[in-house]
């Protein structure tokens, strides 16, 4: 007879017992390709490039990540004339951090 699940489990398998390739059942090309443009993208920069990062970073209110996150998706970076992209980006965060706890 099998033991139920707790209660905060959501059903499914164990992901430490996995014996698969870390793809899954998809395209093991496709997930090598994604895994080494992401490498790429989130290299650690040079220290002035990464200190002049955060403190703009700083400036707008914005967390680093959030910062370089919006430099490798809009190939710009950000300024106080973009304030409501800032907004956005606030907004979001306070969306993602009430999540976590309901």
């Amino acid at each position: 007879m099998r033991r139920r699940p707790k209660r905060s489990h959501n059903g499914g398998p164990p992901l430490d017992d996995y014996d698969g390739p870390p793809w899954g059942k998809g395209d093991a090309y496709i997930f090598l390709a994604w895994r080494a443009a992401h490498d790429k993208a989130w290299k650690a920069p040079s220290h002035a490039v990464m200190l002049m990062r955060l403190e703009r970073a700083e400036q707008l209110g914005l967390t680093y990540e959030e910062y370089t996150l919006e430099i490798l998706e809009r190939g710009r970076q950000l300024s106080e004339e973009d304030a409501e992209r800032i907004n956005e980006i606030r907004r979001a965060r306070r969306r993602r951090r009430i999540s976590h706890f309901e």
